[in-house]
């Protein structure tokens, strides 16, 4: 595409009404940056007072979802006994491993005032001999801030600019929240194998390069960039190392196995997953066409 950039992806949006949900990542063009498999990304917007967002119970294997909020409120729970309330600066990592089961709604104060929605999902596949592993779950709010000529950066996941995140890895990841003022800029390196940046406010541009609202842009790797705003943006940066071997996604799984993905399907449709304590007693069933993908 040109000398820095080696893939823009404009993302599938779904209007929910209150607000959009934008998925990038999966789609005909690829399907991972580093180990990231899956990035939604949502609002802002808000919905009615007395109304909430409801993700009923629904099951994961052989990944970690990461929640990331610049708006709002959500309570997780989840079949190994986690409850928290995730609110921006804080990350939620769950990591679904040999098989969890969780829900996400709108907690009761935000329904009341009218819940505000703006943030990030994403999906990250965990590496060769680590996608058994035992479920788990982590909610960290004492995370790296760097700041310095116009920008602060928040690393959520991995080592960025000297600091390195509390949050676990299971591969080699990177993930921050970048917020450029007026004639704000930040080096982007080169120490990963993939790297995106997607623009979810204002505006920036990388070596001169306009971001599009939105969009996933892949940088080419081995080069040091600089990300920059003349006005003011809000930027998510993330990657990590390249995974060698397939994975496929289809529906709520991901795995390097079609059987095991299949495995799941008949787990989840006779009942054979664990409940999530103090939800309601509903659950999501499998669709009738879930997505399905393959990588590479």
């Amino acid at each position: 595409m040109n000398n820095i950039v080696e893939q823009t992806i404009t993302p599938a949006t779904h209007d929910l009404g209150a607000f959009e949900v934008r998925r990038a990542i999966p789609s005909r063009d690829r399907t991972m940056v580093g180990p990231f498999i899956f990035v939604d990304q949502f609002g802002p917007g808000s919905l009615d007072i007395g109304t909430g967002m409801d993700v009923r119970p629904h099951p994961h294997i052989n990944l970690s979802t990461v929640t990331w909020l610049f708006q709002g409120a959500i309570d997780h729970r989840d079949s190994i006994g986690s409850y928290s309330t995730i609110r921006p600066g804080q990350v939620n990592l769950m990591t679904a491993g040999s098989g969890i089961v969780h829900s996400e709604r709108s907690p009761q104060a935000e329904r009341d005032a009218g819940p505000q929605l703006y943030g990030m999902q994403t999906w990250l596949a965990l590496p060769d001999g680590r996608e058994e592993i035992d479920p788990a779950f982590e909610a960290v709010s004492d995370l790296p801030v760097i700041e310095g000529g116009g920008a602060k950066a928040i690393v959520i996941m991995g080592d960025l600019w000297g600091q390195r995140a509390a949050t676990t890895t299971h591969a080699e990841t990177i993930y921050a929240e970048i917020a450029l003022s007026t004639s704000g800029s930040i080096p982007i390196d080169d120490s990963a194998d993939e790297r995106a940046l997607m623009l979810v406010g204002g505006e920036a541009e990388i070596n001169g390069q306009a971001l599009g609202l939105y969009q996933l842009t892949v940088l080419k790797p081995g080069t040091t960039m600089t990300l920059a705003s003349k006005s003011g943006g809000r930027v998510m940066y993330l990657g990590g190392e390249a995974f060698a071997s397939k994975r496929h996604v289809w529906w709520n799984f991901v795995s390097s196995s079609r059987e095991r993905i299949q495995q799941a399907r008949e787990d989840w449709d006779q009942g054979r997953f664990a409940e999530v304590p103090g939800d309601r007693d509903e659950y999501i069933p499998i669709p009738d066409t879930p997505k399905t993908v393959s990588y590479p």
